[in-house]
């Protein structure tokens, strides 16, 4: 069993709480936006980060991290990438692949709000974390905090850092 601390959209704003709150977990994924290089190191010096970049990122996290990770953890298959949509609201960019290869669970942030669906249409989970920084239209901070366990995903957790 892995536990994961899903964050995204933190734009250059790393609030002391994540810390804490991912204190447990294995590993922490980033669904993008990371606002600067900064950020990112402090959160992989931290914990093992996966990530990706979204489209407020500049070169130096570009380079780092890809616009679509494709992975598997335990006995799962994951997407994660920034701009993905939702179900029957895919983004054109993965909208053809996520049908014809579906995976077990598709991770994207950009949206800002905060997100659990599962696709029946293609037996598939998706999560946003809605977003963890300050700036944006978002009212309160969210991130997510779960375990993989084989092919399944448990003790699924929102958390809130309050308002902006």
């Amino acid at each position: 069993m892995i536990r994961i601390g899903l964050i995204s959209d933190t734009h250059s704003y790393l609030d002391d709480a994540v810390f804490k709150h991912f204190d447990k977990c294995d590993e922490i994924w980033h669904a993008g936006d990371f606002g600067n290089i900064e950020l990112a190191d402090k959160l992989a010096a931290f914990k093992p980060l996966k990530g990706v970049y979204g489209n407020i990122d500049g070169k130096d996290i570009r380079q780092v991290y890809p616009e679509n990770l494709r992975f598997n953890c335990e006995e799962m298959d994951i997407w994660m990438t920034h701009i993905g949509g939702y179900p029957d609201k895919y983004s054109p960019a993965v909208k053809k692949d996520i049908y014809l290869n579906p995976p077990q669970l598709f991770i994207s942030g950009h949206s800002h709000i905060l997100k659990v669906i599962f696709d029946k249409k293609i037996k598939c989970l998706h999560l946003n974390p809605g977003a963890a920084g300050k700036q944006g239209w978002q009212k309160v901070r969210t991130l997510m905090r779960f375990a993989i366990n084989g092919d399944k995903i448990q003790d699924l957790e929102v958390i809130e850092l309050g308002g902006k």
